[in-house]
């Protein structure tokens, strides 16, 4: 099963924030008072933002404006402009499945479309995140988000996003996914792919999108023993571009998560600069399974992601992804 990001009160409805409502209430009246006056403690602001949990968040937008009368979001983005830091906190200031609406609407924004954005949010996802993204997508925008990416993407990658936005994997049984089926894909898969000049991309991304981590692990492995390479190491070397890349996350994903996500941190400090949004977005949607992230990073690369940011970023910048990651590690 694909690793599930939301929160289950997200899932279960039970959105009121009457759950500890005093620390709710607290975090609240800390924003507040960090935004108070001439203008902000950005510092205080910081912290009661980057501490929050996922599920905090989840209660703390609806109780502030409960508290103060004003959408948080829109307080947040008053007080702290459009800078890295100041997205990065309205990105905070909501739940974890409109943050992610908010992900992608900047990822379509502007000039261009960040593609590798968008496939990482897409990609990899379990079906009833994914389920929940689309409904809440509607709501925030009136828009269907498959008709959105499809007016953004083109080529194999609009054709992989658009099977991911089906959420059509299925439930891993035994029975169902034998040896014998196993062959059968693989047989599948190769003539979709390296057997002849060009590639089946739908039968490819059909296949991945649909088959269970705990088959795809044992695919990848047979595929190797039948073809000299395993299906990742075919899928980088018949596809291109951004397409590929989105496979790959795809396949890295379902089969090693922590060290996906570790990679994509990696790659967004990589070269010349950071690439800010990517860094803001990976840190925050991949807060929930933080901890197991930050070893396969030390384990990947040698280092700590916190020190891996101390090097990359700044100021209150700095600070605030500082605390996210720390609060993500001690969930």
């Amino acid at each position: 099963m694909s690793i599930k990001l939301y929160p289950d009160i997200i899932s279960e409805g039970d959105l009121s924030p009457d759950m500890v409502l005093s620390e709710v209430d607290e975090i609240c009246n800390a924003i507040s008072e960090a935004c108070k006056g001439f203008g902000t403690n950005e510092e205080a602001l910081l912290k009661a933002m980057g501490s929050q949990t996922p599920e905090q968040r989840c209660k703390v937008h609806i109780r502030y404006k409960e508290i103060f009368g004003k959408e948080l979001k829109d307080v947040i983005k008053s007080e702290a402009g459009k800078r890295p830091f100041g997205q990065a906190l309205q990105f905070l200031a909501v739940d974890p499945i409109m943050a992610e609406c908010m992900m992608i609407d900047k990822a379509c924004g502007g000039v261009g479309t960040s593609e590798l954005i968008l496939s990482t949010i897409i990609c990899g996802r379990a079906n009833e995140d994914m389920e929940l993204l689309k409904k809440k997508y509607f709501v925030m925008n009136s828009k269907d988000l498959g008709r959105v990416l499809d007016s953004e993407l083109g080529g194999g990658l609009e054709t992989l996003v658009l099977n991911c936005l089906q959420a059509s994997q299925e439930v891993y049984d035994e029975s169902v996914y034998t040896e014998d089926l196993r062959k059968e894909q693989i047989a599948q898969l190769h003539n979709d792919g390296l057997a002849k000049l060009g590639t089946n991309e739908a039968g490819l991304f059909k296949t991945l999108c649909a088959t269970p981590p705990e088959a795809l692990a044992k695919l990848n492995i047979e595929y190797a023993l039948a073809h000299g390479l395993t299906l990742s190491k075919a899928l980088e070397t018949e596809l291109g571009g951004k397409t590929r890349d989105a496979a790959l996350f795809l396949m890295g994903m379902k089969l090693k998560p922590y060290e996906e996500v570790a990679k994509l941190i990696n790659r967004a400090c990589k070269g010349f600069g950071t690439a800010e949004i990517l860094l803001i977005t990976t840190l925050i949607r991949y807060q929930p399974i933080m901890k197991d992230v930050s070893l396969a990073h030390v384990e990947l690369y040698s280092k700590t992601i916190s020190d891996r940011i101390k090097s990359e970023t700044r100021g209150d910048f700095e600070s605030l992804l500082l605390e996210i990651i720390k609060t993500g590690e001690e969930l």
